[in-house]
């Protein structure tokens, strides 16, 4: 029987249709299919939309990732380019590492 997996509720803050924004999503949307399989929630929020939901959550550049679920929170801020930084920040490459201890 496999462990349950944690679910990852995610918020990326992004400033408009910006180049930056657009290579955010789709990066991060990779990252996600590709290593989340299904076990994620992730809310795109325009901060020049909603402007209070950056304000409230303290968003003072774009783009940026946070990750609310699980605990605690992190916060990721750039275009997310750089995937291991991702996955450090997102507390997923230090469990597979530690999994690949255990096991092997």
């Amino acid at each position: 029987m496999s462990p349950l997996k944690k679910t990852y509720v995610l918020k990326l803050y992004v400033a408009g249709n910006t180049p930056n924004s657009i290579r955010a999503i789709k990066t991060l949307n990779n990252i996600l299919e590709k290593e989340f399989q299904g076990v994620y929630a992730l809310k795109v929020i325009d901060v020049l939309k909603n402007p209070q939901l950056a304000e409230e959550d303290k968003i003072l550049a774009t783009p940026t990732l946070a990750k609310i679920l699980p605990p605690p929170v992190r916060k990721i801020i750039g275009d997310l380019s750089d995937r291991e930084k991702v996955l450090i920040g997102l507390d997923l490459l230090y469990e597979e590492l530690r999994e690949e201890e255990i096991d092997g």
